[in-house]
């Protein structure tokens, strides 16, 4: 596993042994970010990313690597934390990244933490695929941490649909063998 581009490029990445972390592969990440570049993603103003279900921080550390200002991770499995402490110090971007140990649930959307670091301009969710209706209920809550142009990517098995989330619209899937991309953009109405 690697950084696909930006100044971090063919970066190498390490991942924890156990199976309970599943790494979005080097070609889908490399497809993700390409779209989000041809959207002007990390044109003008560097984006904060916020990347939930962090496992390696390959989302996070990819968009860091491409432009982003800053990434809050958030993970609670300790074989991923341990990647992920030593996949950012080994690609010295500690001083861009916070770690927010703790579950992805409902009350950390109200943590002072995660306001404090928002609003996000980039969300990456890769919640583990059985999680996929659990994640859904929490992305209305996430919401309100958003800035208004914000955009949502969420990972999912290519057998399940991403659904309809409030304050979202969905903009676009793309499929890569087993794997979905749902992006989603804060909706007009929010």
């Amino acid at each position: 596993m690697r950084i696909t581009g930006g100044d971090l490029r063919s970066r190498r990445l390490i991942a924890p042994r156990s199976t309970a972390t599943r790494p979005t592969q080097d070609r889908v990440r490399e497809a993700l970010f390409s779209i989000l570049t041809s959207r002007g993603v990390f044109e003008s103003t560097p984006p904060r990313a916020l990347d939930l279900y962090a496992g390696t921080g390959a989302l996070g550390l990819e968009a860091l690597s491409r432009g982003a200002a800053h990434c809050v991770f958030v993970e609670k499995a300790r074989d991923a934390l341990r990647a992920l402490d030593e996949n950012i110090r080994s690609l010295g971007v500690a001083d861009r990244t916070t770690v927010l140990r703790v579950a992805v649930d409902r009350p950390l959307f109200d943590a002072p933490r995660l306001a404090a670091a928002g609003p996000f301009d980039l969300v990456f969710l890769d919640p583990p695929y059985a999680a996929l209706a659990e994640t859904q209920a929490l992305l209305p809550a996430l919401a309100a941490r958003l800035a208004p142009d914000a955009l949502v990517v969420l990972e999912h098995a290519s057998s399940d649909a991403a659904g309809e989330v409030p304050g979202l619209s969905l903009e676009d899937t793309r499929i890569y063998g087993d794997t979905a991309l749902s992006l989603f953009a804060v909706s007009a109405q929010t």
